[in-house]
């Protein structure tokens, strides 16, 4: 279950283990200054979506991809799931997502999470539209558990799904390490993990306080580190900072020994 690199696969495309997210960013100016270090040191991968903060996190994107060229990011962005009962509807959405992007595709297109009222066969067969019609790279889904994920593999009928995005964290792990990235590192599909750092929780917590002290490092790159050493494990933590671009990039380049990891994780 471990791998200890800092650059995964997500399709047929390396990443960096670790992206950027931009849900709930205050400042975007001070953020662009951010994206823009990190996206020239080291991290190609950025997420977004169209419902964070009624598209202007995807307008921000399109800002920083501007700046730093496209062909040095690889876009995800998500499409809410309303939407998915009609290609037509799909198609809309997604160039007014691209319009915001001021992009003529994105690498990575999610279903935000499932549509409740539409077979997952369904919405997944009207998704790949996108990747027909060069909209998107590939396509994925988001918030899938091990069942419905599995559905949505086998409804595809020329595009594999190839990413999931979950909530995943060394204190959420429980279910994701015991039911989800087993089957995902079998069908090689990418495990994104978003709100990898609870939001500023692992700071406080004694374990991971403990294992940064013995490496040396700060409970945020120990929190992230363990994420990333796990087969097919994105983290995508959100920032607005270059310090803390700064701290997030010292999460790889090093690695704990698989006994401090199966210590993370049974007691953090």
């Amino acid at each position: 279950m471990y791998e200890f690199k800092e650059w995964k696969v997500i399709g047929s495309d390396k990443v960096s283990a670790i992206g950027l997210g931009t849900y709930g960013i205050k400042s975007y100016d001070k953020a662009f200054d951010a994206f823009i270090y990190a996206l020239t040191h080291g991290i190609n991968l950025v997420d977004t979506a169209e419902m964070y903060d009624g598209g202007r996190a995807e307008e921000f994107i399109g800002r920083v991809v501007k700046e730093v060229g496209r062909d040095s990011v690889f876009i995800t962005t998500k499409m809410l799931p309303n939407r998915l009962d009609d290609k037509e509807k799909i198609i809309r959405a997604a160039e007014e997502a691209l319009r915001r992007l001021g992009v003529p595709y994105v690498d990575l297109y999610l279903i935000h999470w499932p549509n409740e009222n539409l077979p997952i066969r369904v919405q997944v067969r009207n998704f790949e539209v996108l990747a027909e019609k060069g909209l998107t790279r590939y396509i994925g889904v988001s918030n899938f558990e091990p069942a419905m994920l599995r559905e949505a593999i086998e409804a595809t009928s020329k595009h594999e799904i190839v990413a999931n995005q979950v909530h995943y964290s060394v204190f959420n792990r429980h279910y994701v390490e015991k039911e989800l990235l087993p089957y995902c590192i079998e069908k090689k599909i990418a495990l994104q993990a978003y709100t990898p750092l609870e939001r500023g929780n692992v700071v406080i917590n004694n374990v991971v306080k403990k294992m940064a002290e013995k490496y040396g490092k700060t409970p945020i790159q120990v929190a992230l580190n363990y994420l990333v050493s796990h087969m097919n494990v994105i983290a995508i933590p959100k920032t607005e900072n270059i310090e803390h671009v700064k701290e997030i990039l010292g999460s790889i380049g090093w690695w704990m020994s698989i006994d401090d990891l199966e210590y993370l994780r049974k007691h953090a």
